[in-house]
């Protein structure tokens, strides 16, 4: 297994192309990710500029974490217009919007997507008069902008964070919301690895997450090479160590936020903050602000991506583990209700219920 993360950011703006030792250097940017499908055996950087490989690494989920998917899609339309050759502001435009809704329709649930992709194509619609090199210059600055936003939101969710917890204490994770779900620090990670900076020592439990095993494959990745005491756990095997005293707290990331405080994760979240409920325990929802949605009501108005049957029947297994032909439901998330969460942890602060009336304020004016 690799013994350690490289020290940059899972997702980066780049303009040359690394291979072996030499550098091919180019004017024209690149969207370079780290492929997550590949961790923990293998780390391989994927180098990218058109718009079905951007999606791709988007669907597929080599780019993954509602934070990361966000500054993809950011960097990636932006290395996309970059190609568009063109100085006509309406063929430049059609363009440009034809692979904004591309981008758009690789994941439907994560709002970070469609809030990052238009925030981008608001800039080209608004300098219009510019000129098409003027946007594109444009385009880079906000794409670098949406960037160091996420950077700056983590460390301070981190922050946040760690005032709820204290040395020595137990903490449950679901799925990943590390460095490797955004570019850097990570969100319900974020307080883990800033207290080992800082020399706490925290235990951690990691659900391995079923389908795809971001648990498993990320978040005791990146915990256990940074020298986090880790444990991994199947996601069954949640209610045992919480029965046995392990757990002080929970921490999740989550996908989108609706307007009550209904938290939209991975799935399997839900099942765990009933289980926190149950024995007492702390439940806290991580997210920066730009993962709030707050034209959503309740979670309910939330549409829950589906995603292919062989990831529950095939994946990771040597022969199908399932009957041929058998049904099989495979929602990529799920809907923890605002009544089973004890805190949202964002970057301007930590919210408690009630939440309607937390979100309210902490949005402001600046949503």
């Amino acid at each position: 297994m690799i013994s350690k993360i490289p020290e940059i950011d899972t997702v980066e703006l780049h303009y040359f192309k690394e291979s072996d030792d030499r550098k091919q250097v180019s004017k024209i940017p690149f969207l370079k990710i780290i492929d997550q499908t590949l961790l923990p055996g293998k780390i391989e950087f994927l180098y990218l500029s058109e718009t079905e490989e951007i999606r791709e690494a988007i669907y597929l989920l080599k780019v993954r974490g509602a934070p990361a998917i966000g500054v993809a899609a950011a960097i990636g339309i932006y290395v996309i217009a970059e190609r568009i050759e063109t100085e006509n502001y309406e063929e430049f435009f059609k363009s440009f919007d034809t692979t904004k809704a591309r981008l758009a329709s690789a994941r439907p649930t994560a709002v970070n997507l469609f809030w990052a992709l238009e925030r981008m194509a608001k800039v080209v619609t608004e300098n219009r008069e510019a000129g098409v090199k003027v946007i594109k210059g444009l385009l880079k600055k906000e794409a670098e902008n949406i960037r160091d936003e996420d950077i700056e939101a983590c460390r301070k969710i981190g922050e946040h964070g760690l005032s709820l917890i204290k040395d020595g204490d137990g903490i449950l994770t679901h799925c990943n919301a590390g460095r490797l779900a955004t570019v850097r620090y990570g969100t319900a990670l974020a307080p883990i690895h800033l207290g080992r900076e800082k020399g706490y020592n925290f235990r951690v439990y990691t659900d391995e997450t079923r389908p795809l095993l971001q648990g498993a494959r990320l978040s005791a990745f990146e915990l256990y090479v940074a020298g986090v005491d880790t444990t991994l756990i199947c996601d069954n095997m949640a209610s045992t160590v919480m029965k046995k005293g392990l757990i002080q707290a929970v921490f999740v990331g989550c996908d989108r936020l609706a307007a009550n405080g209904d938290v939209c994760n991975k799935i399997g979240t839900s099942g765990v903050a009933i289980l926190a409920k149950h024995y007492g325990i702390p439940f806290y929802s991580f997210l920066p602000v730009s993962t709030i949605d707050m034209s959503l009501k309740t979670g309910d108005d939330i549409v829950i991506e589906e995603r292919d049957a062989g990831e529950v029947t095939d994946m990771w297994y040597k022969e199908p583990m399932a009957p041929k032909g058998v049904k099989v439901f495979n929602p990529a998330f799920d809907v923890t209700d605002n009544e089973l969460i004890t805190a949202i942890v964002t970057e301007r602060g930590i919210i408690r219920p009630p939440f309607d009336k937390g979100l309210r304020d902490i949005m402001g004016a600046n949503p």
